[in-house]
This record gives structure tokens, C-alpha cells and sequence, in this order.
């Protein structure tokens, strides 16, 4: 929908006292990567509504996260259009690739960070949304990745034999 006739266009810029929700990262396993493996980094933030004041009447924001920007500390970084989530909530098994996932290639600390891309609507009353101009950029808290081996055990038994077996 088109800015309404006799109201100026919105920018971003004139969001600023509308706070958007920052992400909270979560990984798999939980802060510890094995090298050689895909770590399984993800963001929890979704789309959400703010209320506030827009040039002086009563409105409200609408955010919406569209792009992720990971940096994951060892010099590598992606974008993606999907938060991520966990493995179970995608049907997959542990250290299964994901869009998010990375493979640490060395040990070692790292810092994974990430900035959310958001869109923005906004309206008045209750009427229909009207689109913004602009994208608005958010940092999350940095994440603390501890990169470490694995060591297999000799088991009796194999995949095939117990697919649900550690390490299948």
C-alpha cells in the first residue's frame, strides 16, 4: 500500500524511536564445535509489532527479520534468509548440514556474530500497513564458540546394524 494522500513518506530514519527486538543466538552443541563437523548456529527473532509515537499520533511498527549477516570468527562469513533453528525443530540429525551451519577447520575460541536485516511497516489505528522505506541493521549479542577434536570409539555393532547408535 502507498503512503496515504496528504502524509509525507516514512523512512526508516524516522523510526528511530521505535526499537526493534534483538535475536538471541543459540548454537549446537551448545558453544562447542568440533572441528571437522557442521556447527549448528541459529537466531531466535521473528516478526513483531512495536507501538510508539509516529509524527506526533499514536502507531505502530511492524519489523520483520529478512536477511542474516554471519560472521563466524575464523575469517568466513554468509548470508542467509533463514535465522536457522535447531535440529530437531528441522527434522534433522545431529551435525547434519544446515543453511546456517559452519565447519571449523582449526581449533581454537571464536567470537560468531550476527546482524539482522529488518523491514519495517507501520500504521495508524488500526489502519492498513504501509510499507517503509529503508532497512534497519541489528546486531545480537556475540556468541563464544570453543573449537575442539573427537576421539571415535571401536563399538561393537555399525549404522547399518543400529542406525540410532552415537555418531549415526
Amino acid at each position: 500500500m502507498a503512503t496515504p494522500p496528504g502524509q509525507p513518506a516514512i523512512t526508516i530514519t524516522d523510526l528511530v524511536t521505535f526499537r526493534p527486538q534483538t535475536a538471541a543466538l543459540a548454537s549446537e552443541p551448545s558453544n562447542v564445535a568440533i572441528v571437522g563437523l557442521p556447527f549448528n548456529p541459529y537466531a531466535t527473532i521473528g516478526q513483531h509489532v512495536v507501538a510508539g509515537t509516529l509524527l506526533g499520533q499514536p502507531a505502530e511498527v511492524r519489523f520483520t527479520p529478512y536477511a542474516y549477516q554471519w560472521d563466524y570468527g575464523d575469517g568466513t562469513r554468509s548470508r542467509t534468509g533463514t535465522a536457522g533453528a535447531s535440529w530437531a525443530a528441522l527434522g534433522a540429525r545431529e551435525f547434519d548440514p544446515t543453511a546456517t551451519s559452519h565447519v571449523y577447520r582449526e581449533r581454537g575460541s571464536y567470537t560468531l556474530t550476527l546482524t539482522v536485516e529488518y523491514t519495517a511497516e507501520y500504521r495508524y489505528a488500526g489502519s492498513p500497513w504501509i510499507p517503509v522505506t529503508g532497512v534497519l541493521t541489528l546486531p545480537a549479542p556475540p556468541l563464544e564458540v570453543v573449537t575442539t577434536g573427537a576421539t571415535t570409539v571401536l563399538v561393537s555393532g555399525d549404522c547399518r546394524q543400529q542406525p540410532s547408535g552415537p555418531g549415526c
